[in-house]
């Protein structure tokens, strides 16, 4: 389930932002990485800083891009053998104590992240000299920015869970119904 048409403005307009981010960063490595590898074919030398830049925004995109795909519901679980196998109550509980679970994990990496990225704060990188610390942040970054689009999606799936007695309704990847039943 997309959940960002149940978000409120705001989030709708961070998980917009992380998005262009994405965008921005996806085209960023793939057009560094091009010239770079061109460079280097054509006339026999490299941009040693595309590299470090190249690292950066990979860092940054994978964990903006956590969030992203929590805020669309995206992320991949097996829900097939649980429906099969536990009646719906014990899936209401299980799917709690796994929302528990990745909230306590967020939190963990959170605060790792946070450590990690304050004790290497005073290194440099080689070429571009910029904190090494900016590219552990990326963690924390992404991982809170995860933790908002989780708790406000946990609420909203106990708030209004799904119906487990109708047949099951097909979506477009886009998360609109299409109105069929499978």
């Amino acid at each position: 389930m997309d959940y960002r048409v149940t978000y409120p403005f705001a989030l709708r307009v961070l998980s917009g932002l992380i998005d262009i981010c994405l965008v921005l960063g996806g085209i960023s490595i793939v057009t560094l990485v091009f010239v770079n590898a061109t460079l280097r074919g054509a006339a026999g030398f490299d941009l040693a800083w595309s590299l470090e830049v190249t690292a950066f925004l990979l860092l940054w995109t994978t964990f903006l891009g956590c969030a992203a795909a929590i805020a669309r519901g995206a992320h991949m679980r097996v829900t097939e053998i649980v429906e099969m196998f536990f009646p719906a109550k014990a899936q209401r509980f299980l799917s709690v104590a796994i929302n528990l679970v990745v909230l306590v994990t967020m939190v963990s990496l959170i605060v790792e992240g946070y450590s990690i990225s304050s004790h290497t704060w005073a290194q440099r990188t080689t070429v571009l000299y910029w904190p090494v610390g900016f590219l552990y942040a990326s963690m924390p970054v992404g991982m809170v920015l995860s933790l908002v689009f989780h708790v406000f999606n946990t609420l909203h799936d106990w708030r209004s869970p799904p119906d487990r007695d109708g047949p099951p309704i097909a979506h477009h990847v886009d998360g609109a119904d299409t109105g069929a039943v499978l």
